[in-house]
């Protein structure tokens, strides 16, 4: 009786980071038709100036999904299209207009705010109207970054 219990106490014991393990990465599940706010990032290695340097980040387009996204059946990478529902206007030139091309891709971020150390984000990289096609970096966050990066970036910047 004495081995039974010290074994099942054995068990119970290895058993136990099972229960309290991390919880999974979240993920992004987005129906075709849905419409979402997409925020206009600093673009990422931008090689020429275009238009789309004239919105600052944080400016905001809406963005129709035309098919299902979801993290849990497509990898990393994984492109996806919609249309803007509203122009992109600087001052009083649309550089975009409504129903322009856009196309993203669902990624996988390092995150140290998140459980697993990851987090699923849907990216836009290219809006096209009229033959015109301008690389951007939007996302559906105010930033890419976690909000420690982003101070620890700022303390960076400051020592300098």
């Amino acid at each position: 009786m004495k081995r039974l219990t010290v074994l099942l106490f054995a068990v119970s014991l290895f058993s136990v980071p099972a229960w309290c393990g991390r919880t999974p990465i979240g993920q992004v599940q987005v129906a075709a038709g849905a419409v979402l706010t997409f925020q206009l990032q600093t673009r990422l290695k931008a090689s020429t100036a275009d238009a789309m340097d004239e919105f600052p980040p944080g400016t905001r387009m809406r963005v129709k999904v035309l098919e299902p996204i979801d993290s849990t059946r497509e990898a990393d990478g994984t492109p996806f299209q919609g249309t803007l529902m509203a122009p992109l206007v600087s001052g009083s030139q649309v550089v975009a207009h409504s129903d322009s091309e856009v196309n993203g891709l669902l990624v996988l971020l390092r995150s140290r705010e998140h459980p697993q150390g990851f987090r699923y984000e849907l990216l836009v990289t290219e809006i096209s109207d009229g033959g015109k096609h301008y690389s951007v970096t939007a996302s559906l966050s105010p930033s890419l970054y976690d909000p420690a990066e982003i101070s620890e970036t700022n303390a960076t910047k400051n020592r300098r």
